[in-house]
């Protein structure tokens, strides 16, 4: 079951989103939000698999409870879901951490789809958003957008800095000291890494980083 918070100001929006998913068996809507703080205590709460944020957003915008959520719980997708198309906007939710970047105009199908990919370790993009920015991201973002087996996967700057550390053969503590982050939240990041990779292990890993230039 995939477990998912929404973080809305718009209570008919949120309403909506929470039943065209939960016409899935497979994901449940485990709690909902006006802002991106209510959607932290959510996380620690709930602990979901996946977050759907908005944007605009009072006392705490999307982009900025997705920086308070990556931080503490690296494990946890979010994606933004919103009206906004606009270059500075995806810029800052994926250089936060945004696992993608969803319009509300996307069909139901494609909603459900999209959060059950993410869930499984897949970065996700809006096709509208993808052929106006992400030919442009990498030239001037902190976020990589590499091709892997056919598929676009986002990396952001901490995954490639934890990457980085891996090939220079620091171990877990090591790199946890390094980053100033618990041991738990590098084993999760590592282990997210090597989903959203497709890979089974570090020397894999170390391989597919000197492949695409990330070392």
């Amino acid at each position: 079951m995939i477990k998912v918070v929404l973080a809305d100001d718009q209570s008919i929006l949120r309403e909506g989103i929470k039943k065209i998913l939960e016409q899935d068996k497979d994901i449940k809507v485990v709690g909902c939000a006006k802002n991106g703080k209510e959607a932290l205590k959510l996380c620690q709460q709930f602990m979901p698999h996946v977050v759907l944020m908005d944007i605009e957003m009072p006392k705490c915008d999307g982009v900025e409870g997705t920086k308070l959520i990556k931080t503490m719980f690296s494990n946890i997708k979010v994606v933004m879901l919103t009206v906004f198309n606009d270059d500075e906007r995806i810029q800052n939710a994926l250089n936060y951490g945004a696992d993608g970047y969803l319009l509300k105009d996307i069909d139901e199908e494609e909603l459900i789809l999209s959060v059950k990919g993410v869930a499984a370790g897949l970065g996700i993009m809006h096709k509208d958003t993808y052929n106006n920015v992400v030919k442009k991201i990498n030239s001037y973002s902190k976020i990589s957008i590499i091709e892997n087996k056919g598929l676009n996967v986002f990396l952001s700057e901490r995954e490639k800095s934890i990457i980085r550390l891996i090939v220079d053969g620091k171990s877990t503590n090591e790199i946890a000291k390094i980053l100033h982050l618990s041991e738990g939240s590098i084993r999760n990041a590592i282990s997210g890494i090597l989903k959203k990779l497709d890979l089974k292990d570090r020397t894999q890993l170390g391989i597919f980083a000197v492949k695409n230039d990330i070392v």
